[in-house]
């Protein structure tokens, strides 16, 4: 933008360029996602607060904070908002709601059928208004909205948990894509493992981690009998009995979490593997109650550990 603005006061004070060169010359740049030019003009505006990228001629500006776009093959959290006869609008904190048909969902029992008026009226056994759900994106529509698939073991309803939503673009806080998005942690005293998902659109899930019926005979029975033996359960929405320790350590998490993102860090498995351990070993420095607190004083002295700064 500066750039733009330094040629046009450059060749205004030139008397060789005319009017019409000048024009010549900032047209010249490229508006991109983020600018916008006022009728009757060539100079070029930003709409929205950011950082200022140029790459060959094209200048766009990448905005401090944004809504998620949806790419193919991302994993995210989302919450059903809509049912409708065959499929479910759900938010996954894009622009505009994705979509789950009825048909990118495994059936119970593991049958791979096509789905039928009976599926259909039982739609609501499935998920229903206010159910989250991990998912991936399948498709994009040329409105720009998303089309969502849980057709594999790892994707689905979610409970025993914690809802997490952090956002961060252009620079800031946030989830960061990795090779992981899933991962299990072991909680301290007495947590036991704890599960994570960081979803690319800033929506995050901690549970107590379930090993769910058949997954120990998987390697001798095959895919067909995991699906069959975990479905049974996988559109329940009844929370298991979770410990006092476990829903501890779930909290602890989703306090390093917010910590994270308000210090402008992006969250991915190391930085949060690094920053639980910190935050372990700070309680026990204090040795007194309140210790897995993550706000205040605790959370500066844990980021300028994350940061090696004494």
């Amino acid at each position: 933008m500066d750039e733009v603005r330094n040629l046009r006061s450059s060749h205004l004070h030139n008397p060789k360029y005319t009017a019409q060169g000048l024009s010549e010359k900032l047209t010249c740049f490229n508006r991109g996602h983020g600018t916008y030019v006022a009728p009757s003009s060539t100079t070029i505006h930003a709409t929205v607060a950011g950082t200022i990228q140029k790459t060959n001629k094209l200048l766009s500006v990448r905005p401090l904070r944004a809504r998620y776009t949806p790419e193919i093959g991302d994993l995210v959290v989302g919450r059903i908002i809509e049912v409708q006869s065959k499929r479910w609008r759900v938010d996954i904190g894009a622009p505009l709601l994705a979509v789950l048909p009825l048909s990118a969902i495994n059936l119970p029992g593991g049958i791979l059928r096509k789905r039928t008026e009976t599926d259909e009226l039982q739609i609501r056994t499935f998920f229903s208004e206010g159910d989250l759900l991990v998912c991936e994106v399948q498709s994009l529509f040329m409105d720009g909205s998303a089309g969502l698939h849980t057709r594999s073991l790892k994707y689905g309803k979610l409970r025993n948990g914690v809802f997490v939503s952090v956002s961060g673009t252009g620079g800031g806080g946030g989830v960061a894509r990795s090779r992981r998005q899933v991962m299990t942690m072991e909680g301290a005293n007495g947590g036991g493992p704890i599960d994570v998902i960081m979803g690319v659109n800033g929506y995050i899930w901690i549970s107590k981690s379930i090993q769910g019926p058949g997954e120990e005979e998987a390697t001798q029975v095959g895919i067909t009998r995991i699906e069959e033996a975990t479905s049974a359960t996988a559109y329940s929405s009844q929370n298991d009995k979770i410990s006092a320790e476990t829903r501890r350590e779930i909290a602890r998490i989703r306090g390093l979490m917010q910590v994270l993102v308000e210090k402008g860090m992006k969250v991915d498995e190391d930085i949060l593997l690094k920053g639980y351990e910190a935050a372990v070993e700070m309680e026990g420095d204090e040795g007194g109650p309140g210790g897995d607190f993550l706000g205040g004083e605790n959370g500066v002295r844990l980021m300028r550990t994350l940061q090696g700064v004494e």
